[in-house]
Parts: C-alpha cells; sequence; structure tokens
C-alpha cells in the first residue's frame, strides 16, 4: 500500500520475561568518552562484537579510508555512538536534534546532512596466534551501501557491500595486527528507491538520513583452521501423530587452510550426541548432517494452544584434539503447513488450522533496538491475545525471535511494498543479487526459530518470474521448511500461484458492521493489513509529544497533522472524525473528543477480531483464516496505525482487541444480531452457560436469560441472537456473561448498541476506506445520568521485580457506570506508570455490579513511589 541465546536442554514456556531480557538494552543511548574498549582474543569458537563507534561526516572526515582506518589516526571530536546505530540514531544519542519525538523537532535535521557519506570508525586490541583465524562478520548490510577498511588495507568496497540484509564475512587474518587495530566503515547515503534498504513508507514521519548506516552488529569471530557455520535443525512429525519426530541437524565445515584437513564434529540435539569424522581438502566446505529420532517430543505450540518447549543443539569441530571452533542454537519441534480452501490460504501448525489474528509490526524508526521496550511490546502482544506479528520489510533483530519463541507468538517476514523492494520487472543484475542475498541471509539467521511461520517473498505486488526463482532458489539454499507466499494481496506468480490472501483496505475509519460483511476487508479469507485508522491516545500521552497548540487542533479534522502521516490520504482526521460528530455528537472541547475517540476506537477494533473469529467456522471462501491489524505499535509517536502507543500505553483502541481476543469468548454480530462463542483452545469446553442482559440506556433490565452454550474446540458456535424487547432506548447495553458449569464467570462482554444502524455505501469510497451511507445514533450517551462508584485497590509484590495492583470498582448508584479506566499513578497526582498489563480496562458496570481488574508491571517503575489508582468514567467525575 501507500503507505541465540543458549538454553538448558528443554525450557519450557512459564518462563518470566526477568529471565529472558538482558539488565541492559542492546542499544543503550549516549556511550560516554570515546567508547568502550575491545580486546579480541585470539581464541577458537569465541566472538568479540563491537560495542559502540565512533562516527563523523565525509564533510569533516575528508580523508580516504587507508588513513581513516590507520589505528594512529586521530579522531577527536568525532561522536561515540551504540554499536546498533543508523547515523540518525548516533546523532540522536548525542543530543543533536532535542526531542525529535515531541511536535515538530524531527524537522530540526538538515537532509543535506544525509546526502554524503557517513564514517564510523572502532579501535581494537588484538593478539594474533598462529593458527587461529579472525573473520570480519557483518550480520546485516551497510544502508545503503558499505566500503570497509582495516588497519589502512580496503576489506570490501561498495560493490560487494550493497542493501540493508545481505550478511558478509571476511577473513581478515592477515590484516591484524598486535595491539591496536583500526576497523573503519564508510556507509553511503540512503534512498529506498534505488536500493533494496528499509523504507518506513506512509507509516509515520520518515528518518531525515533514510536509516542510513549500520543497524545490526559488527563481530570478529576466531576459529582454528576449521570454521563451522549455520548450525540448524529442521524437524519433521508424522502428521497427524506427535508422537514421534525426526530431528535433522546441518551445519557446514570450512577448511580455512591450504592443505586437506581432517576434523571430527561432535554435538548434541534433544538429548542425543552425534560425532562424525569429516575430511575437508584445501579451502573445501561441507555441509555435516546428522538424523536423529526423537520419541514423544515436545512439541512447541502458539500459546493459545499449547506449550512452548525448546530444545538446545550444539556442535564443536576438533582438529588434532584441539577445539577449532563451535556453535550453539535453540530449536523447536513443530510442523507448519497451509493449504487453499476457495481460494484462500489457511495455515495449520502440527496439523491443526490456526485462526491467524496478529499486527502489523513497526520497528524503531530510527532502527534502534531497546530489548526491553521489545520484551515489553512482546508481553501487551500476547496479554491482547494475538497470536501473531507481522514484520512487512522490517526483519527485525535476534532479540525479538528468541522472546516469540519463548512466548508462543507466531511471526511472519517477508519484504515491503512501496520501495525498490517491490519494483522487481526492474531490477538490475545486481538488484537480484541482493535479492538473493538478502533472502538466503535472513532464511538462514530465521530459520531456527519457530516461532517463525511463513515468509513472504512480496507484498503489495508478486515478484516478477526471474525474481520469483532468484528467492525460492535461495530459500530452498537455506533449507526453509514453512510456507512461502507470494505477496500480501490477491496475486498470482509461475512457480507458487495464487497467494490465498488479500489486501482490500481498509485503511482508516469503517463502522464494527463493516467486519462482518465479506465484501473487501470483511471477515471472509486472510486479510493480510486492515484497520480503521485513527488512534488517538489519552490525553497524558498527548501532552508528552504534542504541544497545547496540536492537541487543540485535533477538533479540526481538515487540519494536517504533523503526527499523522506524511502521505496526503491520512495526514488528516477527515471522515473518521465526521463519523464521530455523527455518532457520538460533537465534541465539545478536546477533552470531550479524546473521551469520545476512546469509544470509537473500542467498538470497532473489537469488532474486526470478534468478526473473525466468528467466521473461523464458517465454509469455503466465507471461512475467516487470518486478519493482520494495521499497525500494532508506533516506530515514533503518532495518532493512527496502532494498538498500543509508542510509549506502550494502552487506551480503547488496545481493549477493544484485548477484549475480543480472548481464547475462550462469547460476543455478539452487528449484522445479524446473533451470538457466539469463540474457542481458540483445541480442548472443547463443556458445561458453559451464557447469560444475556439486555439494558435500556438509564441502567434498567429490559431483558435477561440464561441459555446452555457450547464451546467446540479450535472454532466457533453460533448460540441464537441477541433478545429483541420493545421499548428500547435510542442507545442501549448488551452485557453478554459466559460462566462455567460452577456458575463463575469467565467472559465478561458489554456493548453500546443503538436503534439506528450504521450501514455502509459499498459503490463509494477508495482503496483505503468504504464510506457510510447511514449512522449509527449513540449521541445519547452523552447525557447519561452521572455514575456513582466506589473505588478500593490492594498491591501485592509478585516475582523477578514485578507486583500487581488489584483494583475493586463498584457501581453504588443506580445509573450505569459508563466506560471507567482505571490508570496507575507514581503517588498522588504523578505520573502515569508505563508498562502496565491490565487484565481489563474501560469497563461498564450496571447497578449494584463490582468488578475487579488487576495491573501487573515492574516494582522500579513507580521510582520509588507509591502505586495511587486513578478512576475516570465517561459518566464519572475523575477521582
Amino acid at each position: 500500500m501507500l503507505r541465540n541465546r543458549p538454553l538448558p536442554t528443554l525450557v519450557v514456556a512459564a518462563v518470566g520475561l526477568a529471565l529472558l531480557v538482558p539488565g541492559t538494552s542492546a542499544n543503550a543511548g549516549p556511550v560516554p568518552g570515546t567508547g568502550a574498549a575491545l580486546e579480541v582474543a585470539a581464541s577458537p569458537g569465541t566472538t568479540s562484537t563491537i560495542p559502540d563507534w565512533r562516527m563523523q561526516t565525509s564533510k569533516t572526515a575528508g580523508q580516504a579510508g587507508d588513513v581513516i582506518s590507520g589505528p594512529a589516526y586521530s579522531d577527536s571530536g568525532w561522536l561515540t555512538v551504540p554499536a546498533r546505530s543508523t547515523v540518525m540514531a548516533g546523532l540522536i544519542a548525542n543530543n543533536r536534534y532535542g526531542d525529535v519525538n515531541y511536535s515538530e523537532n524531527l524537522k530540526k535535521a538538515n537532509k543535506a546532512d544525509f546526502q554524503v557519506p557517513w564514517w564510523y570508525r572502532k579501535v581494537f586490541q588484538a593478539d594474533p596466534q598462529p593458527g587461529v583465524n579472525t573473520f570480519l562478520k557483518l550480520n546485516g548490510g551497510v544502508i545503503s551501501r558499505g566500503e570497509i577498511w582495516l588497519n589502512g588495507k580496503k576489506v570490501a568496497g561498495t560493490d560487494t557491500v550493497v542493501g540493508a540484509y545481505p550478511t558478509h564475512e571476511f577473513n581478515v587474518t592477515g590484516l591484524l595486527r598486535k595491539g591496536d587495530n583500526a576497523l573503519a566503515i564508510k556507509a553511503s547515503p540512503s534512498d529506498p528507491a534505488k536500493d533494496l534498504v528499509i523504507h518506513f513508507i506512509d507509516w509515520s514521519q520518515l528518518p531525515p538520513d533514510r536509516n542510513q548506516g549500520l543497524f545490526r552488529d559488527v563481530d570478529l569471530v576466531q576459529s582454528g583452521p576449521v570454521s563451522l557455520r549455520g548450525l540448524h535443525v529442521l524437524s519433521d512429525l508424522p502428521l497427524p501423530n506427535l508422537n514421534s519426530a525426526t530431528v535433522t541437524v546441518k551445519v557446514d565445515a570450512r577448511n580455512n587452510t591450504g592443505s586437506a584437513v581432517t576434523t571430527t564434529v561432535a554435538g548434541s540435539a534433544a538429548g542425543q550426541n552425534y560425532s562424525q569424522n569429516v575430511s575437508l581438502a584445501a579451502n573445501e566446505t561441507k555441509t555435516v548432517t546428522f538424523t536423529l529420532n526423537v520419541s514423544n517430543p515436545q512439541v512447541w505450540w502458539p500459546f493459545q494452544m499449547g506449550a512452548q518447549p525448546l530444545y538446545d543443539a550444539t556442535a564443536t569441530a576438533t582438529v588434532s584434539g584441539a577445539k577449532s571452533d563451535e556453535q550453539k542454537t535453540t530449536f523447536g519441534i513443530r510442523e507448519v503447513t497451509s493449504k487453499m480452501i476457495s481460494g484462500n490460504l489457511q495455515y495449520q501448525i502440527n496439523g491443526k488450522p490456526i485462526l491467524i489474528r496478529g499486527g502489523g509490526w513497526a520497528s524503531d524508526l530510527f532502527l534502534r533496538t531497546n530489548v526491553q521496550k521489545i520484551a515489553d511490546e512482546m508481553m501487551l502482544t500476547k496479554s491482547m491475545g494475538l497470536n501473531t506479528i507481522r514484520l512487512e520489510g522490517k526483519p527485525e533483530n535476534d532479540e525479538i525471535y528468541d522472546l516469540a519463541d519463548r512466548m508462543g507468538i507466531l511471526l511472519m517476514t517477508g519484504w515491503e511494498c512501496c520501495s525498490k523492494w517491490q519494483n522487481t520487472g526492474g531490477f538490475s543484475a545486481e538488484d537480484k543479487r541482493v535479492a538473493g542475498a538478502s533472502a538466503e541471509g535472513e532464511a538462514k539467521r530465521i530459520r531456527n526459530h519457530p516461532s517463525v511461520f511463513t515468509f513472504l517473498i512480496g507484498s503489495d505486488e508478486a515478484p516478477v518470474a526471474a525474481v520469483e526463482t532468484i528467492y525460492l532458489d535461495a530459500l530452498k539454499r537455506a533449507d526453509w521448511q514453512t510456507p512461502i507466499v507470494n505477496a500480501a494481496a490477491r496475486r498470482s506468480s509461475p512457480q507458487l500461484g495464487d497467494s490465498g490472501m488479500k489486501m482490500d483496505g481498509p485503511y482508516w475509519w469503517e463502522p464494527p458492521v463493516y467486519w462482518y460483511n465479506n465484501q473487501k476487508g470483511g471477515s471472509a479469507g486472510f486479510a493480510s493489513e486492515i484497520g480503521p485508522g485513527l488512534a488517538i491516545p489519552e490525553r497524558d500521552e498527548l501532552k508528552k509529544f504534542l504541544s497545547d497548540t496540536e492537541i487543540n487542533k485535533l477538533t479540526d479534522y481538515n487540519a494536517t497533522q504533523y503526527h499523522l502521516s506524511p502521505s496526503g490520504n491520512f495526514s488528516k482526521i477527515g471522515f473518521w472524525g465526521t463519523a464521530l460528530d455523527n455518532r457520538y455528537g460533537k465534541p465539545s472541547n478536546v477533552d470531550d473528543f479524546i473521551k469520545k475517540a476512546q469509544l470509537q476506537q473500542y467498538e470497532t477494533n473489537r469488532a474486526q477480531f470478534e468478526a473473525f473469529g466468528r467466521d473461523f467456522s464458517d465454509t469455503g471462501a466465507n471461512q475467516a483464516q487470518g486478519v493482520i491489524y494495521w499497525m500494532q505499535n508506533d516506530p515514533w509517536p503518532k495518532l493512527f496505525w496502532h494498538l498500543y502507543n509508542y510509549n506502550l500505553a494502552t487506551a480503547g483502541s488496545y481493549f477493544g482487541a484485548k477484549t475480543a481476543n480472548k481464547a475462550l469468548h462469547a460476543q455478539y454480530s452487528y449484522d445479524d444480531k446473533s451470538l457466539a462463542v469463540v474457542n481458540m483452545g483445541l480442548q472443547a469446553q463443556d458445561g458453559l452457560s451464557l447469560q444475556v442482559t439486555v439494558f435500556n440506556s438509564d441502567g434498567t433490565q429490559k431483558a435477561n436469560e440464561t441459555r446452555a452454550v457450547p464451546a467446540k474446540a479450535n472454532g466457533s458456535v453460533r448460540v441464537g441472537t441477541l433478545p429483541q424487547p420493545s421499548g428500547l432506548s435510542p442507545a442501549y447495553f448488551v452485557r453478554l456473561l459466559l460462566k462455567d458449569a460452577s456458575g463463575k464467570v469467565v467472559d465478561r462482554n458489554v456493548y453500546w448498541l443503538s436503534t439506528k444502524a450504521d450501514t455502509l455505501n459499498y459503490n463509494g469510497g477508495d482503496w483505503y476506506y468504504t464510506p457510510q451511507a447511514q449512522y449509527t445514533d449513540l449521541k445519547s450517551l452523552s447525557s447519561l445520568k452521572a455514575g456513582q462508584v466506589s473505588v478500593s485497590s490492594t498491591t501485592t509484590p509478585g516475582t523477578n521485580g514485578r507486583q500487581a495492583t488489584h483494583v475493586t470498582i463498584k457501581n453504588t448508584g443506580t445509573s450505569v457506570a459508563f466506560f471507567l479506566r482505571a490508570s496507575l499513578r507514581k503517588g498522588q497526582g504523578g505520573a502515569e506508570v508505563l508498562p502496565v498489563d491490565w487484565t481489563d480496562n474501560y469497563i461498564t458496570l450496571f447497578p449494584g455490579e463490582t468488578e475487579t481488574i488487576r495491573a501487573e508491571y515492574r516494582a522500579s517503575d513507580l521510582g520509588g513511589a507509591q502505586p495511587v489508582v486513578e478512576l475516570s468514567g465517561h459518566n464519572v467525575s475523575k477521582r
């Protein structure tokens, strides 16, 4: 559109996040002084990662690479930047522009500064030893092109190091010196229209440097006469039987010498040992293979379907009894397949169909890696009930894959739209080489992760035949096992055939009823990216990145908003605001606008996911197979396309989705007033009942009935229709209480509805929206009688530095207490604690009802203050 850490032999999923995340982020921000000392030990099997860089523009550092890479060269006045640092990220770390998240400060960066190359430089110490080889490894490319120098000698030029994703390894043994060594990398300017790099399209304002520079680690790797590379594990399950598995371990053994050598490659996987003697000719590489039969394997599942056990695999090469190299990795035993159902793609995990419910991931705008933030986002993802994250053209660094493996969240990867990646018909010979190297490098990097379940070699368009062949050959070389799809849109290609996915929009406002129609983005087939656009945060968050003037401007729907998209289609609030005015009443001020925005975001986000959940058990072309919400998160603070915001604050968008994506859930259908029970688990649930209560807007009951309901495994069941009592108020409420055999409520869901329906004009609109023909009438919700509630809270310590605050809210009045939001504060009147994992929020209570919701968070995020709960509601004053 326009727009491996080794584990114990077996690790199970119930691992706290504190055990998964290092104590510091990979990019911790500004680096003091001239950087950390680095000593590269001549020890086979070790890797030394460049910890930081000195960085300077070529406008200032005008010398050639042979000079700049000299150990004695003075880099006084250069900036010290983190290890993974684009040029813009390095400048931000050194506070060159102030807070680039706030207002229009990002405009302070002069784009002309990035139309020239920039230099990265690192001095390190080494003590080369006979028989020990040193390899310079780039774990990703240099954006857009790189020139590599070591100790005054050119290692590679821009004809070799091209693009964002190809990996590179160079033998630099002969260039190392005892004592000081200097590595220098020159990064060319970036233009996503000319090179296969990274582009943020219309996702937010664009990085001024277009992500020029380094964004992945650069390593110095040591080995003896034989190196091991590419340790990976293939697993095969004899589906539908899960009682055994064939596990194939492969590793490449490379002779680094000019003479023949014999090496012993030995290791273990899935609790079994293996060993093989390998003869290698001079400079020869052989793939060493071990085949294991595993009885009763611990099978990996997405989190709503089962556990996430992980195994480790090791390989060590010895020559004449001495260690020459070693590798370790983790893997999971699982099998992903796919099939077409009436032209739509369905995925199966371990032989079981799965409804893909996910979000489109946005990397940090400046490609910085903050491991703790990524872990927090994964926590919010899982808590929201999303089982999938789509990485469109932004394959992240290794940490997100490790976390996804442990948390049972699926990852779909692939290339981006709307840049050079999409113009496969115009690829030059170099482009084709880089495209193939990109696919092979990325596939080899992530193939061991059980969370990765598919690879999309195209986004909005399928690659042309020649490039399709290049991608498929590259993935074959990488031993890629999971389904490969040619496009996220409904496209066809010679070898892969039809994609089985659709990309029909919308990307801007649609009412809840839209999602239940099988037309366009409605709940049929696999919708690879759809969503209702605006996602206005609460005022606390708006104040972090907008001035008061900019906040007040939100009520001008025709005004260009800098924190929307640079695309004209998405730069204004536009008809999203028109719908808000017509459905809820024109806001009286900006605070009323923010309050009503949460209602509108909650109801349509809930409906989007609920519609696909309901229709997962339809048949034929009407069966829902998957939905990716556009988008999940923010690369930079913005007002649209997210389920939680840049600072990990959760508002109406998040909780609407969270409600819909519960593993066991009772829901209402806006199209035909039917009710359904959706069960994403693999076990049927017996003995359930559903209490359905209809309330007028004043809180009086109009209907109340209880019916026995089934919940079949891994699917949905329709359980009748909503009662239609006479005398309903123009706006009214519906409460669904799903109870187990003991009468315990296992799911609670409240709707606010109208006797006047939203309708759509499918003959109008454009690729990114379908216009409304009629608006529902929910205006009377703004004149509800004031609600009365009591609030109490208790806080208890947890594990791994976390604690929980339980908030009990009781409706003590005679009217509905509508859309109550609890927030956790750092002391009375303090800032909001973020991130917080709430069990529920924005809840509605009827007279006499009591609900308890729980907030979990890091105790350290309180900053030494006591947790204080603040409550507000649509008709309840803040307290």
